[in-house]
């Protein structure tokens, strides 16, 4: 295949699902997956090697998000939400997650649900003025309850009309596992002395992880949204959660679209995001998330955790 550099220093080919721009330094590869602008930013001159790492990289994400998505109709998402109260076949994949699931579940002691984003039927977090009926949220009510699910290694199963969400997770996995499918490729160069000591970052929607430090531990410098902080960071993960694209506002008053599992109703008094670092992008997340559910409390959930946060109110 033949590659070539336009002027904008945009290398492209004709059936390259992604950009690659070249930089001082280093290339950036940048695609759209899971509602969200994603990148890998790549520290290395060897375009080739950042090629093979966008192609890996992005198989995986799609991967991912075929399998888990909520908006595909003959993925495995879609065989447990409409199986009416029947058992669903699970891989070891899939397991994994919904024990991640349940362990976020006890920390939060019920406050983060996968089975709460069948509430997305009474709210629509569009930036409108339209806030549903107390009514229309206590007939959904009983389709929510993490403690209604029962699954084991081989399958899941839940009674009919309820639904499990993966999207509070499954980006910051993706980040996770295109890290970990990053490294290992790099690590194979490596043996075969192939490569030089290539740092990536990966970026999807704002979540971020990197896979070692730079050259002479030069941090990657990333920026957080709607605020003027700006992080170095030399290993490991960051996650961001917060309404600043999701929320209603109504007489003044903003809803959150981090909502209570309990009652259906946005959490009060939350920031407007938590950003948070972990070795994990899936742990950060998690992290970020949980803290959000506990609304002014938000910060000293955080400060329990002893772990390094930014936070927008």
């Amino acid at each position: 295949m033949q590659y070539f550099i336009s002027e904008d220093n945009i290398v492209t080919t004709a059936d390259q699902p992604y950009d690659l721009s070249r930089h001082n330094g280093h290339f950036s590869a940048s695609f759209k997956a899971m509602a969200s602008s994603c990148e890998l930013l790549i520290a290395t001159e060897d375009e080739h090697l950042a090629h093979a790492l966008a192609k890996r990289s992005l198989a995986e994400v799609k991967r991912i998000e075929r399998k888990f998505s909520r908006y595909q109709k003959d993925n495995l998402c879609y065989a447990i939400n409409n199986a009416n109260g029947a058992s669903t076949p699970i891989d070891q994949e899939c397991h994994r997650l919904l024990q991640f699931a349940q362990t976020c579940y006890e920390l939060s002691e019920g406050m983060f649900d996968l089975s709460s984003g069948v509430l997305r039927r009474a709210w629509q977090f569009d930036c409108s003025d339209r806030i549903p009926e107390q009514q229309e949220i206590e007939a959904i009510l009983p389709l929510v309850g993490w403690q209604q699910v029962i699954f084991d290694k081989r399958q899941i199963q839940m009674k009919a009309g309820m639904e499990i969400d993966f999207g509070g997770i499954g980006k910051e996995y993706a980040v996770s596992r295109v890290t970990e499918i990053c490294q290992q490729f790099l690590y194979q160069q490596t043996c075969k002395q192939q490569t030089s000591e290539a740092s990536v970052l990966i970026n999807l929607g704002g979540d971020i992880q990197i896979t070692r430090p730079q050259k002479d531990r030069k941090p990657w410098i990333v920026g957080i949204e709607n605020d003027d902080q700006v992080i170095s960071i030399c290993e490991g993960a960051l996650a961001t959660s917060g309404d600043s694209k999701r929320y209603l506002l109504k007489e003044g008053k903003r809803y959150s679209h981090i909502l209570n599992p309990k009652t259906g109703w946005p959490v009060e008094q939350a920031p407007a995001s938590i950003t948070t670092t972990a070795p994990l992008c899936v742990q950060a997340g998690c992290l970020a998330t949980l803290a959000l559910l506990q609304g002014k409390n938000a910060e000293d959930f955080l400060k329990e955790q002893d772990v390094h946060y930014w936070c927008t109110r």
